[in-house]
């Protein structure tokens, strides 16, 4: 794993600097070396056939971790998991003894936040780095959610879009709504990242924002569909429109 405390993505957590990376969803080791040396600050372990935040399965994890430990930082969704405090928390130890830097959690409901949440508390204080994943086209309370992942100890709060296919996460929320999420959640400490069926085109207005990441899946895929294959022409359409963060090269998160 890499070592995140002297890595350049680190020092943008600390707010040393404020640009923002990019983070690329993949489902394989294929997808995952393509994104890693096309330049993705963050490869992001997702299977779009198995939901929002479907799970690839743990020996993927493990071949993927093995390969590119050294090379990029590595996040992993859990899976579209129902509002089980237990089941999360146990989905949550097992995707991080694969060796990734990140665990992602989404967060689908009121139950979810309210009830589970919390209780991750219990993952972080093991030295877990968990992302909660909110969405903006489902009604929650913002605030209290940011509040609660700070008392549990998570490293970072994303937002994304739960329904693809419903619009990008720029007709769900307003730039300044994104900007009061961002402040909000860096005010309180954590890692900020948006998400949900972006586009070239929306980057400039998502950058304004100021999150530590922009995350992708859709535009990096063959026509725009993120059950499909990663285009590695796409991807660096996508690449090119955010600025590298500074120190990194184009093909390497090695520090």
């Amino acid at each position: 794993m890499v070592d995140v405390e002297s890595s350049q993505f680190s020092r943008v957590e600390k707010g040393e600097f404020m640009m923002t990376g990019m983070l690329a969803s993949v489902r394989n080791l294929e997808e995952a070396n393509i994104v890693c040396e096309g330049g993705a600050d963050i490869v992001d372990l997702k299977e779009p056939d198995y939901g929002v935040l479907g799970a690839v399965p743990l020996d993927m994890m493990h071949r993927v971790v093995d390969a590119l430990w050294e090379k990029c930082l590595i996040s992993a969704t859990t899976g579209d998991l129902p509002a089980n405090a237990s089941a999360i928390e146990d989905q949550v130890m097992k995707t991080s003894e694969t060796g990734v830097d990140y665990v992602k959690v989404g967060m689908f409901s009121k139950q979810h936040i309210e009830n589970c949440l919390p209780h991750l508390a219990s993952c972080a204080c093991k030295g877990i780095a968990i992302i909660a994943v909110m969405f903006a086209d489902l009604d929650f309370d913002m605030d209290y959610a940011i509040q609660t992942a700070k008392q549990a100890g998570l490293r970072g709060i994303m937002l994304d879009t739960a329904r693809k296919g419903s619009g990008s996460l720029l007709k769900h929320k307003s730039i300044l709504q994104l900007e009061y999420f961002v402040n909000r959640s860096r005010q309180n400490g954590l890692l900020i990242g948006l998400a949900g069926s972006l586009t070239v085109e929306d980057i400039p207005a998502v950058i304004k924002a100021g999150p530590n990441y922009i995350g992708f899946r859709s535009a990096l895929c063959s026509s725009q569909q993120r059950t499909s294959y990663i285009d590695k022409s796409a991807f660096q359409e996508v690449r090119s429109s955010i600025p590298i963060l500074a120190g990194q090269n184009s093909a390497s998160r090695k520090i």
